[in-house]
């Protein structure tokens, strides 16, 4: 008879669900759900379209990349369009915002031409990979289980921010000449690369 020894295997790891609450930095990926709309500037592939509800969302999966949970995954919807009115697509509109605003280091407050530039993105592609700092909430599955979701990202604004995301990513060049920064506050790009500030 054969036999199959297990004793060198690793121990089950803890699932307990991350705390409410928690800032986590994390990546997030979208699952390609295939539908495009042109019209809407949905394209790529990354839109999902519900079959029961209509409803088009971004499906994405969020991995806290350090810290005591490290590699732990979450799933969550970014809303894009409900034929139940706009309340959703708002609520992802504003979702994606606040992601913007904490990957590239931009205070919500801020209007300047710059910030202006660091919230537009030219697709989904731009999201898929984007690193932020995220808070965790709690949510009920579809056998009504608790599980651990990402809903809110936190902003610069915030009194632990720098600490969770680590070293600040400077929205504009702090130690440039007066005519580069004038350059950058009125364009969102150095002189020297041409690339948004954010992007440096």
């Amino acid at each position: 008879m054969t036999y199959f020894d297990f004793n060198s295997a690793s121990e089950q790891t803890s699932f307990d669900l991350i705390p409410k609450g928690t800032l986590v930095r994390v990546r997030m990926t979208i699952k390609p759900g295939g539908f495009d709309d042109a019209s809407q500037g949905w394209t790529g592939g990354y839109a999902t379209r519900s079959s029961s509800t209509g409803s088009v969302y971004l499906n994405c999966e969020f991995v806290v990349t350090d810290g005591e949970f490290a590699r732990r995954k979450m799933w969550s919807l970014i809303g894009l369009h409900s034929p139940k009115g706009p309340e959703w697509a708002n609520m992802g509109r504003t979702m994606v915002k606040a992601i913007l605003n904490s990957a590239r280091n931009v205070q919500p407050g801020d209007n300047s031409q710059s910030a202006q530039n660091a919230r537009r993105i030219s697709g989904f592609a731009d999201l898929d990979g984007i690193e932020f700092l995220g808070k965790v909430d709690w949510d009920k599955d579809q056998n009504g289980q608790d599980k651990a979701v990402i809903k809110a990202a936190v902003t610069p604004d915030h009194k632990d921010y720098a600490a969770a995301m680590g070293a600040p990513r400077a929205s504009a060049p702090v130690s440039a000449a007066p005519a580069a920064n004038a350059y950058a506050q009125a364009t969102g790009r150095t002189p020297v690369t041409g690339r948004p500030s954010w992007a440096q």
